[in-house]
């Protein structure tokens, strides 16, 4: 019996483990949805050219792409690159300020390969399909009153964040505040940004980075705030047609916890000031998503070679599951069988980027694991010139 129940344990614990795969493969990369007033060629024109902006941005992580010279002239050029496009409604959360509860968008889809070409004739870098799940604890403070947002919540805001994460392709999930996270977190924890009890409670979402932000019209509005030093857009950017009419002042801030790519310690933004929650919110979210985006972009320009040793193929199947998620890795360009022997295979992986990329994205799928030797630093055999070149070895796990 107890054997039984220990072997159950295993199971589930086991389980539970793979189901940690904390990266989400994004769809839609070369697709884009934008705001729109009305379905007349003045105003498709306009959208098609912001929504071809969209995808640089969303395909090159970085608003800056948008400078170069090469993608500056495709924007211009954007029926070269157009595959379809069409109209759709959507319903706001809340009627926005001009009593609106709809929103009319086009959506747009463009030429993958066209567009990659861009890249590689312009030397820009090219972020993969494979990108790292966020969960967002938002907190809107209006007036007296707290309230942590999620899909549910009765507020615009949310709406913003599931628009964002389309339209620059980082997976963006809130919490469901059900009653299990009403269980595990305080709105004060929250509004604090203790990081031990957010982590606590965001364990069961299974992010790879955690990110707390604070929209605030009270509390966060300091007294010296000054309407010139205001976020003022003319319009909400990519995701709104309309400027907003009531004007408000709004203070914004945010902070990334708990990140394996920082090492675990807390990063504090910027004070974000302006008289648009809603552009506040598209502005954080941005500088959040170019920061990420540092870590995994790949590079056209710098191809270097890097060999890998994969030590458990059994088989012509595993071998052929290898070599077909390693030539699919938008980070290798080509892949080639170096060497068999036994049941290790050796890889030379033509990579766009550095290997840090390549490596960063492999913690993201968790389909090939590295070995680390515990004691290979106490092993005095090993000079320095040859630890340069020794083959990592990595582990394939279904």
């Amino acid at each position: 019996m107890f054997k039984n129940i220990t072997f159950l344990l295993f199971v589930i614990i086991t389980f539970l483990s793979s189901m940690s795969l904390n990266a989400v493969e994004v769809k839609g990369l070369y697709q884009a949805s934008i705001a729109i007033n009305s379905q007349n060629s003045s105003d498709r024109a306009k959208a098609l050219k912001k929504a071809l902006a969209a995808v640089m941005i969303k395909v090159g992580g970085e608003k800056s792409v948008l400078d170069n010279p090469i993608i500056k002239k495709s924007l211009n050029d954007y029926r070269l690159y157009l595959n379809q496009y069409r109209y759709e409604q959507k319903n706001l959360q809340v009627a926005d300020v001009r009593g609106n509860e709809k929103q009319l968008f086009l959506l747009a889809s463009f030429n993958k390969e066209k567009i990659n070409q861009l890249f590689q004739e312009a030397n820009l870098p090219l972020w993969g399909s494979l990108r790292p799940q966020l969960l967002l604890w938002l907190v809107d403070e209006q007036g007296l009153t707290r309230q942590i947002m999620s899909n549910s919540s009765a507020s615009n805001l949310p709406f913003m964040v599931n628009e964002f994460s389309a339209q620059r392709g980082l997976p963006i999930m809130m919490p469901l505040m059900d009653l299990t996270d009403a269980n595990e977190i305080k709105l004060s924890d929250v509004w604090g940004r203790f990081q031990q009890p957010v982590k606590d409670a965001s364990s069961r979402y299974l992010a790879e980075a955690i990110v707390i932000m604070r929209i605030s019209n009270s509390s966060l509005v300091t007294s010296d705030y000054n309407d010139k030093e205001n976020i003022e857009p003319s319009n909400c950017g990519l995701l709104c047609a309309q400027p907003q009419i009531k004007k408000q002042n709004y203070v914004l801030d945010w902070s990334l916890l708990d990140w394996n790519l920082i090492k675990g310690q807390q990063k504090f933004s910027q004070l974000y000031q302006g008289s648009s929650s809603q552009m506040l919110l598209q502005k954080g979210l941005s500088d959040i998503t170019e920061l990420i985006y540092q870590r995994y972009a790949l590079s056209t320009t710098s191809q270097n070679d890097f060999v890998i040793e994969v030590a458990n193929v059994d088989s012509l199947a595993t071998y052929v599951d290898v070599f077909d998620f390693l030539s699919k890795l938008s980070s290798v360009k080509s892949v080639t069988l170096l060497s068999a022997k036994a049941e290790a295979r050796r890889f030379n992986l033509q990579l766009l980027g550095s290997t840090e990329a390549l490596l960063a994205s492999l913690k993201l799928n968790k389909k090939l694991t590295q070995y680390i030797d515990p004691l290979a630093k106490f092993d005095e055999t090993i000079s320095e010139k040859s630890a340069e070149t020794l083959v990592p070895i990595f582990y394939w796990g279904n």
